[in-house]
């Protein structure tokens, strides 16, 4: 089994800063990607930043710029950096693991438990 624990969210004004970090641990294959995603209230999950194993990365329009996603792979970590924080990015954030096993077998995903980001104007 997986899992992911994050941390690192709270409470900040506009313009202001949070890191948060979530820390995988158990069966972690080497073929995976990580991702942050975002749920606000009354909307869907949204998809905010992906990693993958060779630290390739991708971001939603609305962040880039701003955040910066990053990881530890000898510590199963991944971190997201939020500058130039605004309202609108207030919301739960999720960290997601994508792996599989090998080439040959499914993609699975694993979800931590999220982390209220709140951004006052």
């Amino acid at each position: 089994q997986v899992q992911l624990v994050e941390s690192g969210g709270g409470l900040v004004q506009t313009g202001g800063s949070l890191r948060l970090s979530c820390a995988a641990s158990g069966s972690i294959s080497s073929i995976n990607t990580m991702a942050w995603y975002r749920q606000a209230p009354g909307k869907q999950r949204e998809l905010v930043a992906t990693i993958t194993q060779g630290s390739t990365t991708d971001y939603a329009d609305s962040v880039k710029g701003r955040f910066t996603i990053s990881r530890d792979n000898a510590k199963n970590t991944v971190y997201l950096q939020m500058n130039s924080l605004k309202p609108d990015d207030t919301a739960v954030y999720y960290c997601n693991l994508k792996q599989r096993r090998n080439m040959f077998s499914s993609f699975r995903d694993y979800w931590g438990q999220g982390t209220q980001v709140t951004v006052s104007s």
